[in-house]
């Protein structure tokens, strides 16, 4: 019963035409997309942001290339909304802060010399001691 004069019934047609995977919207691009754009005409902005849950009739699925050199008509703002699930790239700033603290942890001595001096950097008089970043302190009391 579940058989035609061809052979057995499959529920699902291999196509080469159709894929699973959502492709760019732009005319000749057939890389997989990875952002959607939408436009809100209203104030005038155009946003994009990650792969929407499903394709809607008003959006436009966009590929990494497509996606990276997008630009909004005159007038018009770009709103790039960034994924949580994916890591950023570090900034600038963020790799600074990275070597700074690098070279900061290498010297624990220079630190614990200008610690005990008056006026130094760590010249609490509160504290009797340093272990990394952490600080023994005099009791009040004293």
């Amino acid at each position: 019963m579940g058989q035609s004069r061809r052979g057995p019934l499959k529920s699902a047609v291999p196509s080469n035409v159709v894929s699973p995977v959502r492709r760019c919207s732009r005319t000749a691009c057939g890389r997989p997309a990875v952002a959607t754009l939408t436009y809100v005409y209203a104030d005038s902005t155009a946003v994009l942001g990650p792969l929407a849950t499903y394709a809607e009739p008003h959006c436009y699925d966009l590929c990494a290339e497509h996606s990276e050199r997008l630009t909004a008509p005159r007038g018009w703002e770009v709103v790039r909304l960034h994924d949580a699930t994916t890591p950023t790239r570090p900034s600038g700033d963020d790799l600074e802060a990275l070597a700074n603290a690098v070279r900061e942890a290498a010297r624990p001595q220079e630190r614990a010399a200008e610690a005990g001096k008056p006026g130094g950097r760590g010249g609490d008089p509160m504290e009797v001691g340093r272990r990394g970043h952490l600080r023994v302190l005099r009791s009040p009391d004293n």
